[in-house]
């Protein structure tokens, strides 16, 4: 079995078997990794390119925001000693952001109480380094197939149908384009049906610590995503409570 482990290693050759995975028939399954070793985020995002995999790498925290930012990623790969931050502190902001993405924690802190503690705040699998290739793949297969067994993968609402899994969302049968801030804000309306939804709220929940609440950001991204999914409705499905902040009719 190989295990790849950076020092005292002589360009050591790996075997393996090729696997195309996806989570859907034609939609190929989306990896971040997160690490800066160089030779290792090299490796690693070879040997997943080689299985189908459609593969970003990232070696810092500030890189991994914005790489989040842009699309939806279907596993991530996280190590925890990055240059600007801490993973476990990065994993944490991910989470409470609402951010859902199955997540496996690949580090060199090996114990029993980082493991325990990465999953707690948030990790869906730990892998200490050194490790086999042949276990990544098989975990990641694993976290792959633990999604499309999720039940609750598909919102409804008033004509909204919302794939979690797909990352697609459709009004009355008709697809609607959103980008990946616009669906996380949609994801959080439609998890609190006819509730009314305080802007703090969320705005932790898409911006975290991030979010300037001087700004008028969630105002922007409220309008954006009204003009996309009333322009067919024949009433408004948002509305805006004065001092306090939406109703998601």
């Amino acid at each position: 079995m190989n295990h790849f482990q950076l020092a005292n290693t002589q360009d050591p050759i790996f075997s393996y078997v090729s696997v195309d995975v996806k989570v859907h028939a034609d939609t190929p399954v989306k990896i971040l990794i997160v690490e800066d070793q160089i030779r290792l985020g090299q490796f690693l995002k070879k040997s997943l390119s080689e299985r189908t995999y459609t593969v970003t790498w990232t070696r810092n925290c500030a890189e991994a925001r914005n790489a989040l930012c842009e699309t939806h990623y279907d596993v991530i790969i996280l190590d925890l000693g990055l240059p600007d931050g801490d993973g476990m502190l990065l994993l944490q902001e991910w989470r409470k952001g609402g951010f859902n993405e199955p997540v496996l924690i690949l580090s060199a802190r090996d114990t029993v109480e980082d493991r325990v503690k990465g999953l707690d705040v948030g990790a869906d699998d730990y892998l200490p380094k050194p490790f086999s290739m042949e276990e990544l793949h098989a975990r990641i297969r694993s976290l792959i197939r633990r999604q499309v067994s999720v039940k609750d993968t598909v919102l409804e609402h008033k004509g909204i149908k919302m794939d979690l899994i797909g990352r697609t969302v459709s009004i009355n049968g008709s697809l609607v384009e959103l980008t990946s801030r616009e669906f996380a804000l949609l994801e959080v309306f439609m998890y609190n049906p006819g509730r009314i939804m305080p802007r703090t709220l969320i705005c932790e929940k898409i911006w975290e610590s991030h979010y300037d609440v001087d700004t008028n950001l969630l105002d922007v991204y409220m309008s954006k995503l009204r003009s996309k999914l009333e322009i067919d409705t024949q009433k408004p499905l948002f509305k805006t409570v004065r001092g306090v902040g939406y109703h998601f009719i």
